[in-house]
């Protein structure tokens, strides 16, 4: 029993854990690499309501926030209150259809104000539907305030497509033209935003995002180089815990933690976006789920935990990844495309590899060796090595594992038996909690140089 109970444990708390430190592709996650994702169609970015200052966070209440959680070794203590502002602002979806987007713009208040640098944040993996990042509580906005806003940063961070105040019918999971849009035209509601709002930005945009995020803040730069080059002056991009190599990860044996959220997210993106992973939903999943898991995610009234103990999805009866996985996919559609080079969904991943292109700013990968869920092996260092091979020069990589192991490993250690509540509690909290504050930290020490 307890071996079971920590097999659930470490699923669930993968899962939904990876929500609040940036989301968990999986070892899966799409960016498409199509030319469309940066350009600006007519009011691209506009606000469609009036930006709305929803609080002010002073430094003394961001400074009690990063001591109690003990982020502030990294974060270091405010240096400005933060306004969180609201937006809602238009943007396309992948077919280009009209639609809107909304997010939080968190600006530097006071002398702060004044020509202060632009980060552009993506989110990671979000099953609720209702979710905002405008909310100044969710922990994934309290890091961006602790650790960029209230150091002299403006930011703006994107709640996507399908979700909060958007009206699009779905999400769109990690497609990169509509992820790289949809971040874009946060940066350029942004600069509308604070014409109202008050303060001023310098023109100095970068990138960053976590896990999902990591790959959508990666297409959102290489959208902004490749295509926008006159309107977005990209400094720096940092890129954490992002799955880039993503044919790479559909063929991997083994499943990974949060198997049962993340894929079918993947699967049903798409189908809607692309229409060519199947013609009988029978075909790829198993019943029930095949009666209803097309439109589960996002959800607008379950989150990573009870999507399991609901029965939604399976997990609650402490189900191994991989027995989580075949309880869901049929194993026909499973062995298709990890065997064939042909496989529909196999190509449209290819498709979305963020690998051959070459960023001009300097250029940040970060990741951690002991990650369970987006392994750098299989996606940070598949990518250094393209870009390396192909002689680019601006890009970096660091791994921060001796930090986490360090920090919340037994003795210092990552704990090494699978059947121990020491193993659940570290793996289930490596992803979502452990990893990113210190990519966070090294992504701010690349932005300071170039700020």
């Amino acid at each position: 029993m307890r071996l079971r109970l920590h097999l659930l444990s470490a699923v669930l708390a993968a899962s939904l854990l990876a929500a609040c430190g940036g989301g968990g592709g999986g070892g899966f996650a799409f960016v498409g690499a199509g030319a469309g994702g940066g350009s600006a169609g007519p009011g691209t970015g506009a606000l469609k309501e009036p930006p709305v200052i929803v609080t002010t966070l002073t430094t003394s209440q961001i400074d009690s926030g990063t001591a109690r959680i003990g982020l502030q070794a990294l974060s270091g203590k405010a240096r400005c209150d933060v306004n969180v502002i609201s937006l809602n602002y238009s943007t396309v979806g992948p077919k280009g259809e009209v639609t809107n987007a909304s997010g939080v713009l968190l600006m530097p208040a006071g002398t702060c104000a004044n020509a202060a640098p632009l980060v552009a944040y993506a989110k990671g993996t979000d099953v609720q539907k209702p979710r905002t990042l405008v909310n100044p509580q969710d922990s994934e906005t309290f890091l961006l305030t602790a650790m960029y806003a209230a150091q002299g940063y403006a930011v703006v961070a994107t709640d996507y497509l399908g979700y909060a105040k958007s009206t699009f019918p779905y999400h769109p999971y990690l497609h990169a033209d509509s992820e790289a849009r949809t971040v874009l035209d946060s940066v350029r509601a942004a600069r509308a935003a604070v014409v109202s709002a008050g303060g001023s930005l310098s023109g100095k945009v970068m990138f960053t995002g976590y896990s999902q995020g990591g790959h959508s803040s990666m297409a959102a730069h290489r959208a902004a180089e490749r295509d926008n080059a006159a309107e977005f002056n990209v400094v720096a991009g940092a890129h954490l815990a992002g799955p880039y190599n993503l044919s790479g990860s559909f063929k991997l044996p083994q499943a990974i933690a949060g198997y049962q959220f993340f894929v079918p997210f993947i699967v049903n993106s798409y189908q809607k976006v692309y229409g060519d992973v199947y013609t009988d939903v029978n075909t790829v999943y198993k019943q029930p789920y095949a009666s209803y898991i097309e439109n589960l995610l996002p959800s607008p009234t379950l989150n990573y935990t009870t999507l399991v103990t609901s029965g939604s999805l399976p997990g609650a009866n402490g189900e191994t990844p991989n027995q989580a996985r075949d309880a869901i996919f049929q194993s026909a559609f499973l062995a298709d495309v990890q065997t064939n080079p042909n496989n529909a969904l196999f190509l449209d991943a290819k498709k979305n590899d963020l690998l051959g292109w070459s960023p001009r700013a300097k250029t940040l990968l970060c990741g951690g060796a002991g990650d369970p869920t987006v392994p750098p092996a299989l996606h940070m260092v598949v990518a250094k090595a393209d870009f390396d091979a192909r002689g680019v020069t601006t890009v970096t990589t660091v791994d921060v594992d001796a930090q986490v192991q360090a920090t919340y490993g037994p003795g210092g250690k990552a704990p090494t038996d699978p059947t121990t509540a020491d193993y659940a509690t570290y793996f289930g909290a490596y992803h979502g909690t452990y990893e990113p504050p210190f990519c966070h930290a090294r992504a701010r020490a690349l932005f300071d140089t170039v700020k």
